[in-house]
């Protein structure tokens, strides 16, 4: 069998073909990295979260969230505090800078994103939507957020 008409090598080769198409947006833009984004599009969705809700919302790791959160923190754009007498749980929340950035960076994303998915017929764009979802389904819904990021 060739390696190329392997569906899953063929999925992963082409969503990371995608996400590089939007992270020169936001990178190049708004100086984020792909986990300080994601931990941004979260909290922009849920306002705050809990480090345990947090890992069962992304497929980033407990050091890329810590590091991205670090980062996110210092550019003021959110807040992080230690849950409770454990220290390994953490508490974040989106600043008010934060949540301007991200709307910023959001429109020219959606855009971009728009604009690549515009090639594809309405016909096409609804079957990949479809199949999306039901692979994210028989895979235990682990689509359960509303945006692309």
């Amino acid at each position: 069998m060739e390696i190329e008409a392997f569906f899953p090598y063929r999925l992963a080769v082409t969503a990371e073909a995608f996400s590089r198409q939007l992270v020169a947006v936001y990178l190049r833009a708004y100086g984020l990295t792909r986990e300080e984004w994601r931990l941004l599009f979260l909290l922009d969705d849920a306002g705050e979260i809990d480090s345990l809700s947090l890992s069962q919302r992304t497929s980033l790791d407990k050091v890329q969230v810590s590091r991205a959160a670090a980062r996110l923190e210092g550019k003021g754009l959110i807040t992080r505090a230690v849950l409770g007498s454990d220290r390994r749980l953490r508490h974040y929340a989106i600043t008010p800078a934060g949540q301007a950035l991200f709307a910023e960076a959001f429109a020219e994303v959606r855009a971009r994103a728009d604009e690549i998915l515009s090639e594809m017929t309405e016909a096409e764009r609804t079957t990949l939507a479809a199949g999306i979802a039901a692979l994210g389904a028989l895979l235990g819904g682990v689509l359960g957020v509303s945006r692309t990021t």
